[in-house]
């Protein structure tokens, strides 16, 4: 089975692709611009990552609920603004088996933010969820929302790859045949 090779940095110590920072993530989305939905799609999770690590450094300093409502509002509205985006991406990316994971882990962030905003320590104003907490979920969604990305590019290259070999397969054909296969295009087209 041949390996395809990642456009993530490679850990070498386990071989396996890894970003380890927001801004590590961030670089890898700035690559990722095969086509415009890729380009919109990797700003949106860019704007996503940049609110996340934003809110991890809001609980770090301070999980008052007066300190770090405003910053998981604003993750819940730019949450809202992506997931908005993703479903109306095109057929090509709802098509891919990442699509469905990717947009279950966004509903499930976006419900955790309420609870998370309403649940405080006995006798305290201190939100429950820690840094850790909100990171885990943060990565596990930006994640998810990588490998879609990585996913449907791989799916850009294999269809443009196919279609590149189907037009040098046309174009060795001689004149009767060409006409004939032409002739069956244009009839299934229609």
């Amino acid at each position: 089975m041949d390996t395809i090779p990642s456009r993530l940095p490679i850990d070498p110590l386990t071989a396996y692709p890894s970003i380890n920072s927001f801004d590590g993530l961030s670089q890898f989305l700035r690559q990722a611009v095969a086509d415009e939905d890729s380009r919109i799609f990797s700003e949106s999770m860019t704007e996503l990552a940049s609110r996340a690590e934003m809110v991890i450094a809001s609980l770090r300093r301070d999980r008052g609920r007066q300190a770090v409502a405003p910053g998981l509002m604003d993750m819940l509205t730019v949450l809202r603004d992506h997931r908005n985006f993703v479903v109306n991406l095109s057929l090509a990316w709802r098509g891919l088996y990442e699509y469905a994971g990717y947009l279950q882990a966004l509903n499930n962030f976006r419900v955790l933010i309420g609870p998370w905003l309403l649940d405080v320590e006995p006798w305290g104003d201190k939100l429950t969820v820690t840094p850790e907490d909100f990171a885990l979920v943060a990565w596990r969604t930006l994640g998810e929302g990588m490998l879609l990305i990585d996913m449907y590019e791989r799916w850009l290259e294999e269809d443009n790859a196919e279609e590149g070999s189907a037009l040098d397969r046309l174009d060795r054909l001689d004149a009767p045949q060409r006409e004939r296969v032409l002739q069956w295009w244009h009839k299934l087209r229609r």
